[in-house]
């Protein structure tokens, strides 16, 4: 599995970060940025969870 966050769609609203503070960092910026590109297996449902909980949409996994 591959994060990808749509840096043209993230508005920073930090819910990844809260679901998954692992694998999703909100920077100085004000747009999430990913922390760890291919997260471990034990990670997958934070993921997910991070993935559903964005108002924008703008993470995707990727399964390789």
């Amino acid at each position: 599995m591959r994060v990808v966050v749509d840096l043209q769609l993230c508005e920073g609203n930090s819910r990844c970060a809260e679901a998954a503070s692992d694998v999703f960092e909100v920077r100085d910026d004000d747009k999430s940025h990913v922390l760890m590109e291919r997260p471990s297996e034990a990670l997958r449902e934070r993921v997910k969870l991070a993935a559903r909980l964005c108002p924008r949409q703008a993470i995707s996994i990727v399964e390789d």
